[in-house]
C-alpha cells in the first residue's frame, strides 16, 4: 500500500495581460495564446491523508470544482487546506492554481509518482473543464513573466518567458464573470490577443508587456467604468497601467499606481513559479 503524508504546494497567484480563446474537442488542447506574469503571492495547498474528501478556503468550507476535479483525476480522497493572501475572482488565476496545488501536493503526499507534465496537464484540464481558465496553470507552473506560444496543457502548450522579477503594484474593486466574458466575446478577444502576442514577440521586454497588455485592454473592452477611471488615471500621471484578465483588477509595473495617488497592494513578479514545500 502507498504510504501516505501531509505534503503542501505553493503556486503562484497569475495575471493575464493579454489572450486568446483557443477552444478544441480535448480540454488538453483546449486553452489561450498570450502573455501575463506571476505573483511571489499566491496560494499554499495542504493535503492530508482522510477517509473522506474535505476541502477549506483559509479556514472555512467550501467547493472549489477545479480541486475535486484534480481528487477525481488522481483516484484520492483527502482533506485539501487551501490558503491564500489574493481576492478570490478577480483576476489572479487561482481556480487554476488551487488545482495545480492539489496536483503537486497529492503527488508527493501519496507518492503517486507522477511526472511534472502529467500533473499540470491534470490541473489544466481541471480548470478548463471547470470554465475557470484557459492558460493560467501552464504560466503558474513555469514563472515569471510568459509568453503562451501555443494553447494546451503540456506536451501541447508552448511557453516562451520574459527576464523579469518587477516590482507590481495592484488594486482589486470586484469579480468579473470568466465564462460569460469568453463566451460572449470570443472572436473579438482571440483577433485582438494575436496582434498583441504578435507585437510582444517582436520587443519582449517587460516595459512591451504592459504597453501591449494596456492596448490589448482598451481594444477588448472589458474594463468596467471604475476601472477605466483608474486607467485614465495613471495614464495622467505619465505611467502605464492594464485590467487583469479576467477580473476587476487594475495593474502596473515600479509605482505607477502610486504615483497616479492611489494605495495599491505591492507585489513582484515571481521567477520560480509552482513547487511542493519543504
Amino acid at each position: 500500500m502507498t504510504d501516505r503524508t501531509v505534503a503542501a504546494a505553493f503556486v503562484p497567484g497569475h495575471i493575464t495581460g493579454l489572450f486568446t480563446v483557443n477552444q478544441t474537442a480535448d480540454p488538453a488542447t483546449t486553452g489561450s495564446r498570450g502573455a501575463g506574469f506571476t505573483l511571489t503571492d499566491g496560494v499554499t495547498v495542504t493535503v492530508r491523508p482522510a477517509d473522506e474528501r474535505s476541502l477549506s478556503l483559509d479556514g472555512e468550507p467550501t467547493d472549489i470544482e477545479s480541486v475535486r476535479r484534480v481528487l477525481d483525476e488522481l483516484a484520492i480522497d483527502a482533506a485539501v487546506e487551501i490558503v491564500t493572501d489574493l481576492p478570490i475572482g478577480t483576476g489572479f488565476g487561482l481556480s487554476g492554481g488551487m488545482g495545480l496545488g492539489t496536483a503537486l501536493a497529492a503527488n508527493e503526499g501519496f507518492e503517486l509518482g507522477r511526472t511534472e507534465t502529467e500533473l499540470i496537464r491534470v490541473a489544466h484540464i481541471a480548470d478548463v473543464e471547470a470554465g475557470t481558465g484557459l492558460g493560467d496553470v501552464v504560466a503558474q507552473a513555469r514563472g515569471g513573466i510568459v509568453l503562451r506560444l501555443d494553447p494546451g496543457s503540456p506536451p501541447h502548450g508552448r511557453l516562451d518567458g520574459i527576464p523579469g522579477t518587477e516590482r507590481v503594484e495592484f488594486l482589486t474593486l470586484g469579480e468579473l464573470s470568466t465564462p460569460a466574458v469568453l463566451t460572449d466575446h470570443p472572436e473579438t478577444i482571440t483577433n485582438a490577443g494575436t496582434r498583441a502576442l504578435e507585437k510582444l514577440q517582436s520587443d519582449p521586454t517587460s516595459e512591451q508587456f504592459i504597453e501591449t497588455a494596456s492596448e490589448f485592454s482598451a481594444e477588448v473592452g472589458l474594463a468596467t467604468p471604475r476601472l477605466q477611471s483608474i486607467l485614465a488615471d495613471v495614464e495622467a500621471a505619465g505611467g502605464v497601467a492594464s485590467m487583469a484578465m479576467l477580473g476587476e483588477t487594475v495593474f502596473a509595473f515600479g509605482h505607477d499606481l502610486s504615483e497616479a495617488g492611489y494605495e495599491p497592494t505591492v507585489s513582484q513578479i515571481d521567477p520560480s513559479g509552482a513547487h511542493v514545500c519543504e
